[in-house]
């Protein structure tokens, strides 16, 4: 088949074989990295500690005066965010400090932009 020949698949919709096997090729692909940082995202606690880590960095003691959470609670949210690249740390003599990547402050910058259009 070549590029001028067009696959019907509903009428009257049709597709070029180029096109159907980059479709072909995209729905093919592993998405479970993905999948899995969507349902990070999904959980409203860890959306609001990347909020806050946003304005600064961050103790996880402040995040535990500021929300009901336990201590305990808290790192294992840090530790999700920080497994998906979103959020790391460094430590400050005895405190834990936790601050956005690169890539947690580009796609929460992402997110804002795409809410605020709408």
């Amino acid at each position: 088949m070549t590029d001028k020949q067009n696959i019907a698949v509903f009428e009257p919709y049709t597709l070029s074989q180029e096109n159907l096997d980059k479709v072909h090729a995209v729905m093919s692909e592993d998405v479970d990295d993905m999948v899995y940082l969507f349902k990070v995202l999904s959980d409203p606690i860890r959306l609001k500690i990347l909020r806050a880590l946003e304005t600064q960095e961050l103790c996880v003691c402040v995040l535990v005066e500021l929300t009901d959470y336990k201590y305990s609670a808290l790192s294992y949210h840090l530790k999700l965010l920080k497994d998906e690249n979103l959020v790391e740390s460094r430590r400050d003599k005895s405190y834990q400090i936790y601050y956005l990547t690169g890539f947690g402050y580009s796609l929460l910058k992402s997110i804002d932009k795409e809410f605020k259009s709408v």
